[in-house]
């Protein structure tokens, strides 16, 4: 199987027959819990889609929406969470940017750390790049630890194995310390 190069960080296909590889899976990670402008924050992350494709990035397989407290401070308003795993001829590097530029344009805020926001795009794993990428760490430092992001990550891609630690998405849902409360929302009307 082929695997991304630390040097050029050009990913491989992501598809194999149709469906995604696990192992050379771009994943990102999607989070709202202030809905901005949009009725709510399921509305706000299917926006945030569909603006993907403008930015170079195409959707192969998504999961679906959780709920879970916010955290580290529940007494902030609840978060939707889900992943995608895309194909983009994009390096990480211009990934990362690209995936600011939809978060700016959905009028994400950093004021505080962990405060509220209208929508949080996180690069969880580019195929099996790992390390320090130039201030870009690879997979993501503390996914692991989420079942806001394994539990979702579990559900598209169960055998996709961590870079680091070769667990798979499966097992990692399972182990995970933080935002423990998080499910799959079943009924869309409860976003």
């Amino acid at each position: 199987m082929e695997k991304v190069s630390a040097k050029t960080g050009v990913q491989p296909p992501v598809e194999i027959d149709g469906e995604p590889d696990p192992d050379s899976a771009v994943i990102v990670a999607l989070g709202c819990n202030d809905k901005g402008v949009w009725a709510d924050c399921r509305e706000a992350l299917e926006a945030a889609l569909a603006r993907f494709r403008t930015e170079g990035v195409d959707v192969v397989a998504r999961s679906s929406w959780w709920r879970s407290a916010a955290w580290p401070d529940p007494t902030d308003p609840p978060f939707l969470n889900g992943v995608v795993i895309v194909r983009t001829a994009h390096d990480a590097h211009a990934l990362m940017a690209a995936l600011g530029r939809i978060e700016d344009a959905f009028g994400r805020q950093r004021s505080v750390a962990n405060a509220p926001r209208t929508l949080d795009l996180d690069l969880i794993a580019y195929g099996r790049l790992s390390g320090d990428l130039d201030g870009l760490i690879l997979p993501h430092p503390r996914a692991h630890q989420r079942l806001f992001v394994m539990g979702p990550v579990a559900e598209v891609a169960p055998d996709w194995r961590h870079p680091d630690s070769n667990e798979t998405a499966a097992t990692l849902a399972g182990a995970a310390t933080v935002g423990t409360d998080a499910t799959p929302v079943k009924d869309t009307r409860q976003c």
